[in-house]
């Protein structure tokens, strides 16, 4: 009622009887009837309906509660009132009174639960204080209750106590007397369950107790026994010592240490554990060693045991060499994990004794234990590189006493493998480079490797000679980390990246050797299993993986939003071998496609078996350098020779050629010439006998190089069905491009071992060899593109044309059409080899732009040599090359046409004056002497005299000299 209250109020509506008040003055008032009420209900019924009569009311009624009803609506009467008006907004007020009205209930029915709810609660929370009241009485009256029981119980509880503290005194001093008389049984059972510091701090009490009892005659005669027990403990100590060496336990070396410091001899300790470890590594490694001799001599003779340790290493057969070596470096483990633990456990208690030391008051006590731990840090500090020389000098020994050139190469690298890592243990056990091992397994793995280079080399020669360059067909998907040679960069890829290159999210802190088997295992166990399971996975299972995959790629999409990125992509990259353009529309890829011998193979790369071999090689030789990087810069070297003779076997295969600089097109540049030329310097052999009157020098120095290859005669390269062998030479080429790419690769990996003083050599390997790769494309196929169309023919249908006509032309020579009709069977000769190899698209723009250039160049060369030619003549020269070019377009997509300004520029010189003639020479040097005395004889000869010829050739001639 009073919320109805408060909203009449808000409203302007007053209580009835204030109400009533106001409008006294009004004499009579109509008050509707019950029928009048339901109709209003009844039309208000509609929830929009009352709604909308809420919303019609004015907004002044909604003011403050000081805003008069009465008046407001008094006022509003007009002056001359209309009782029918007046009835029917009194009605329109009374339905906005009972849509307020009903609204108001509703809304009062609506929060009635609430109220209901929330009075519950009132409810309940008014007896839960009522009753917590109650539990608050009660607990004050037994507090009451207990304070006056607890006071009487407490006194005897005291009294009890002190009785108790008296008969504890009593009983310890019995117990002291019973101790001291059965101490000997008790200390004999402390030693033999090694509890040192317990039968120490026993032997020192009963001793102490000795000397206050010593009035009792029962107790006199143990000072002298407790002496000698405590001797014998000492002795005892120093074997338990020992075992530390070998098998290092903590509670075992915490009660030594715990015992040595009751003592006062931690110093003496650390001097004793020493001496202790040294011998550990010599007895360690004689009797690993005897026991594989004594075990391989197969007889029990006994004269091994009396043999020094480095006679003992040179009676190691090759069978059980690699095994001794490994349980060697196991044994050798062992001991440095005992002292790398040793250490631990002292860093570890020093810092406990350091914060308990600061919380005690004892000063002299502190500087003494203070003095002691620097000792024995200093000890243990100057230790770790004594221990390590000791081993690595037991491991070069044994190293020494066998020839490892007599090992296979998966078993050298095993060697190696097993040293690199005692290397690496060394490294983490006191951080020394282990010089020791490195010049002696360095002075080994170079003479080895040497060896087993100048093996691969000759094996590398036959293959090359025995290769019929067949395409060695592998998965579109091919890497060489599927290569069983490779998979130790994905075991230990960190090394291959350098560190700018490495995300800074992943430089967490390594996982030493140390850490990672301190717990248990051995660093040098996982070398057993050293041969990789798993099986590769490689080769297509029929050449291409599946020739119709990509047969028509693109004729399958209708706009060039449907073609797919990665089809654009490997056109892209297959045309310029650079990285990808971001879009080529459909158009291009259409148009394009003509010229585009690949588009029904799957884009493998293309290598041969050769190749691989080379792979499996670089993989081998990265092992070594991965396992022994100080011997890194050899390797990368040999690695180059390896690259090195493979390029020059292919330019020796199919691209030397003596007429190709004659041409002065500059096909080799002279980048590739110096690099073919230290080859053949540095490497190949050219001399086919050895002269018995050559210095040492000279023998040592062909020793080091290789024959000459030979081109295996089953690989024939003259047929012209074939286009001379152009399968054999895509295949060769393509190959050492992918070679080529391979190395690029692999060129973090190996920048990231090479030293930094020889980093130049890999640098100038990459920059002056290995980007040379893709310049073979050019000599190699210009020598397909030179026979492929027969340009003699050509000269001769060209020497047969007249070009002294006396008027315009409108139909082309037949040359053209024979030229044309060359190029056309060349596009399907192409066409044919595709369906052996798969063409690249640079290759096929390589070899179209070779044949029109040199067509370009025959055609320039046919017009020297003419005799005689007219006005006309030179119209009908204009009218055959746009022939040529306009149906040339049609077969190729290359653009702009090669070469295509080189015959235009000379066609239009024949209309040049004698002045623009020979500023003209001068300015084209791109044409030969007889081009450049045919325009001057034939163009301008038949109206320039002759002095002003043999100005001319003058000219041609002073140009013509340096070339000479």
């Amino acid at each position: 009622m009073q919320r109805i209250k408060s909203l009449m109020t808000r409203q302007g509506l007053k209580s009835p009887p204030e109400s009533l008040s106001d409008v006294g003055a009004i004499e009579s008032l109509r008050v509707p009837g019950k029928e009048e009420f339901r109709e209003l209900r009844e039309q208000s019924s509609d929830p929009q309906a009352e709604q909308e009569l809420i919303n019609s009311i004015e907004q002044v009624y909604f003011s403050t509660d000081s805003f008069d009803i009465v008046k407001y609506e008094l006022e509003k009467l007009p002056p001359v009132l209309n009782l029918q008006e007046l009835e029917e907004y009194r009605d329109k007020l009374k339905q906005q009174q009972a849509a307020v009205s009903k609204k108001v209930a509703d809304l009062i029915l609506e929060k009635q639960p609430a109220y209901v709810k929330e009075l519950e609660r009132v409810t309940s929370l008014q007896t839960g204080l009522q009753l917590a009241a109650v539990i608050c009485t009660n607990g004050r009256r037994h507090l009451n209750i207990a304070k006056e029981g607890f006071t009487q119980a407490s006194l005897g509880l005291l009294a009890n106590q002190r009785k108790r503290q008296l008969l504890i005194g009593l009983l310890k001093s019995l117990r002291t007397i019973k101790t001291l008389q059965r101490t000997d049984v008790r200390l004999s059972e402390m030693l033999e369950e090694e509890d040192y510091p317990g039968a120490i701090q026993l032997c020192l009490e009963c001793q102490k107790a000795a000397s206050t009892f010593k009035h009792y005659s029962c107790i006199s005669e143990l000072n002298s026994k407790l002496q000698d027990t405590l001797e014998q403990i000492e002795e005892q100590l120093d074997v338990a010592l020992s075992k530390i060496c070998k098998n290092f336990d903590i509670n075992h070396y915490t009660k030594v240490q715990q015992a040595y410091r009751l003592l006062g001899k931690t110093q003496t300790a650390m001097d004793q554990l020493h001496m202790h470890f040294t011998q550990a590594i010599h007895n360690t490694v004689f009797q690993v060693v005897l026991g594989y001799v004594e075990l391989c001599a197969g007889n029990t003779d006994t004269k091994f045991q009396k043999l020094q340790y480095k006679d003992l290493c040179t009676h190691v057969t090759p069978d059980s060499y690699i095994p001794c070596l490994a349980d060697l470096c196991k044994a050798l483990w062992e001991v440095m994990l005992s002292y790398y633990r040793t250490m631990e456990w002292h860093e570890k208690h020093d810092s406990e004794d350091t914060t308990s030391a600061s919380e005690g008051s004892n000063m002299m006590g502190t500087e003494e234990t203070n003095f002691d731990r620097g000792y024995i840090k200093k000890k243990l500090e100057h230790g770790l590189t004594r221990i390590w020389q000791d081993v690595q000098l037991k491991v070069k020994t044994y190293l020494l006493g066998t020839d490892l050139s007599i090992f296979k190469y998966d078993d050298f690298i095993f060697v190696l493998d097993i040293i690199s890592r005692l290397m690496q243990v060394g490294e983490e056990f006191c951080g020394s480079k282990s010089e020791v091992l490195q010049e002696s397994i360095r002075k080994q793995s170079v003479n080895y490797f040497k060896n087993y280079h100048r093996t691969r080399l000759d094996e590398l020669r036959m293959f090359l000679e025995n290769e019929t360059w067949e395409l060695c067909p592998v998965k579109s998907n091919f890497s060489i980390l599927q290569l069983h040679e490779f998979k130790f960069m994905e075991q230990s890829r960190s090394p291959s990246v350098s560190p700018s290159k490495q995300p800074s999210s992943t430089s967490s802190k390594m996982v030493t050797l140390f850490e990672q088997y301190c717990s248990g295992g051995n660093p040098f166990e996982i070398q057993a299993d050293h041969k990789d399971e798993e099986t590769e996975d490689v080769l297509a299972s029929n050449g291409y993986e599946s020739d119709e995959q990509e047969k028509g790629a693109y004729q399958e999409y209708d706009s060039d939003s449907d073609v797919p990125e990665e089809l654009k992509q490997d056109y892209v990259d297959e045309q310029t071998g650079d990285a990808p353009v971001k879009s080529v529309s459909r158009e291009t890829l259409k148009s394009r496609k003509k010229s585009d011998y690949s588009l029904n193979k799957v884009n493998a790369p293309i290598l041969t078996n050769t190749t691989l071999n080379v792979i499996r090689l670089v993989g081998k030789y990265m092992q070594m350098m991965n396992i022994l990087k100080p011997i890194a810069f050899d390797v990368i070297h040999f690695m180059s020779q390896l690259f090195d003779y493979y390029l020059y076997a292919i330019y020796t295969f199919f691209g030397r050629n003596d007429s190709l600089e004659s041409t002065g097109l500059g096909l080799s540049s002279s980048r590739l010439r110096t690099t073919l030329n230290r080859i053949q310097e540095s490497l190949i052999d050219l001399e086919v006998s050895a002269d018995p009157t050559a210095t040492l020098t000279a023998a040592e120095e062909r020793k080091e190089k290789v024959p000459s290859p030979h081109l295996s005669h089953l690989v024939v390269l003259t047929f012209g069905d074939t286009l001379y062998g152009l399968a054999e030479r895509v295949v060769a080429t393509e190959s050492l491009v992918f070679l080529a790419e391979q190395f690029e690769f692999l060129q973090p990996h190996l920048d990231a071992v090479m030293p930094a003083v020889k980093k130049p050599f890999l640098q100038q390997f990459y920059s002056q060899t290995v980007s040379t790769a893709s310049e073979l494309r050019k000599p190699i196929y210009w020598i397909v593109a030179g026979k492929a169309i027969d340009y003699e023919q050509m000269l001769l249908l060209m020497a047969n044309v007249k070009w002294d006509v006396k008027e315009i032309m409108s139909q082309h020579n037949i040359y053209v059409d024979a030229l044309l009709k060359e190029f056309e069977q060349f596009n399907t000769r192409l066409n044919e080899v595709s369906k052996r190899v798969r063409i690249p698209l640079a290759v096929s723009n390589i070899l179209w732009e070779h044949c029109i250039r040199l067509a370009n160049r025959t055609i320039v060369e046919g017009y020297a040599n003419v005799k005689k030619c007219s006005n006309e003549g030179r119209a009908l020269m204009q009218l055959d090359f746009q022939q040529f070019l306009m149906k040339l377009e049609k077969l190729t997509d290359i653009r702009p046409i090669p070469d295509k300004e080189f015959v235009e520029t000379y066609i239009k010189a024949y209309y040049l004056t004698e002045n623009d003639m020979e500023r003209w020479i001068k300015e084209h040097r791109e044409y030969s002497s007889k081009q450049l005395t045919n325009l001057v004889n034939v163009c301008l000869g038949s109206h320039i005299n002759k002095k002003a010829r043999q100005k001319l050739l003058s000219a041609i001639d002073d140009i013509d000299r340096p070339k000479r």
